[in-house]
């Protein structure tokens, strides 16, 4: 719900209406590269912190919370404000997912764990489909977010994580005073998390490769409205509802991804990913018509449901279990740490060249993206394929 409705849809557009086209995206991809960059450099520790008191979801909680506080405030300030609390909240909801996604080794079994990741991605695609048809009530008459969207999606946001943070039990662990003694040497962890990277076989390479292919994949989620809008000639309610079409597809998409990942591999499965995300890249660049991107929406939305899901599922199988915390953690710094670069370089091109070239400089930015994306396929092509871990 917040990656679609605030992050992709609500906050680019409520920056570019109040600082204008060029400046408004600029400032929206800076603010984002800038909680994207906070985030990396404190991803290890945050993630080795909850493997020594063994636990993630006080964790989960802690930022769930942060995230829907802040993203609740941002219609009642001013822009400048707004991209501020915007950021804090980008930056909690970006840490909540490292627990999120090493709760996933202690709630399935290595051959299930392809399908439990779809299957939980495919449920987060249904909450934004609930989630965009509400977004319609909070539009205003011209159908442009008001206050209202940012406080609708933070209530949803919210309300259903309360379920999982309450059924949800795990051990005590060593507690409060094991994480407290990992924050207190960030730079020793992430020394010692790169070093567990290199000692397990393939580990770093698929860490290499995340880093290069996360970039557009960031980079393309969080300027889809926009590009809907000022690219294609979309208005924000109708983006929101052809963005809402294409969340279909990604929801599907999950479960697929997920069942082709134990059936053939985890490995091969992100590579076929990667491949679409290429294919629909290329059309997304090569034609500004409606009818042509809602084709490259389409592919898109298939490797957005693939991406996250496959990858989870490579990094378990790669990492010991007692340090999965900790290398998801260096996963999360190394994937934001490539958002760092990926929007601002997006939203630099855009400003630079909107004036020269009109909506063709929205296709030399998308053109940009897939260098990186074919270099990390390249590095990921010769990954291991691990043996399931029992």
């Amino acid at each position: 719900m917040f990656s679609f409705a605030i992050v992709s849809f609500a906050m680019s557009l409520w920056s570019i209406r109040a600082l204008g086209e060029g400046p408004g995206l600029f400032w929206f991809t800076v603010a984002v590269s800038a909680s994207m960059l906070l985030n990396a450099l404190l991803s290890p520790t945050l993630g080795a912190m909850s493997d020594r008191a063994g636990r993630r979801t006080p964790f989960l909680a802690a930022f769930t919370t942060l995230c829907v506080g802040a993203t609740a405030l941002i219609g009642f300030v001013d822009i400048a404000l707004g991209l501020i609390l915007f950021g804090v909240a980008n930056f909690a909801f970006q840490a909540a997912l490292i627990y999120y996604d090493a709760i996933l080794s202690g709630v399935a079994r290595p051959e299930s764990r392809g399908r439990l990741s779809g299957l939980g991605a495919s449920f987060g695609y249904a909450g934004v489909l609930v989630a965009g048809i509400l977004l319609q009530l909070t539009l205003d008459d011209a159908g442009r977010t008001t206050h209202l969207s940012f406080v609708l999606i933070a209530l949803l946001f919210g309300g259903f994580a309360i379920p999982a943070l309450v059924v949800l039990r795990e051990d005590r662990g060593s507690g409060r005073s094991a994480a407290a003694a990992e924050a207190r040497h960030p730079w020793r962890r992430l020394a010692g998390a790169v070093r567990g990277a290199r000692e397990t076989p393939g580990l770093l390479r698929f860490i290499v490769a995340r880093f290069l292919y996360a970039d557009p994949v960031n980079t393309a989620i969080a300027v889809m409205s926009a590009f809907a809008v000022a690219a294609v000639g979309f208005s924000e309610g109708t983006a929101l509802t052809v963005l809402l079409a294409l969340v279909i597809v990604a929801a599907a998409a999950s479960l697929a991804w997920g069942r082709l990942a134990d059936a053939v591999g985890a490995v091969p499965t992100l590579l076929m990913v990667l491949a679409v995300w290429a294919i629909g890249l290329a059309l997304l660049a090569g034609f500004l018509a409606p009818v042509p991107f809602l084709v490259a929406g389409a592919v898109i939305g298939a490797g957005v449901g693939g991406t996250q899901v496959v990858e989870r599922v490579v990094l378990t199988h790669l990492a010991p279990p007692e340090r999965l915390g900790e290398m998801f953690g260096l996963y999360g710094l190394v994937g934001k740490a490539s958002a760092v670069i990926g929007p601002v370089v997006y939203g630099a091109i855009v400003a630079s060249l909107v004036e020269p070239l009109g909506r063709g400089a929205y296709q030399v930015a998308v053109l940009a993206l897939l260098v990186p994306l074919i270099a990390g396929c390249v590095i990921a092509y010769r990954l291991p394929r691990p043996a399931e871990r029992t």
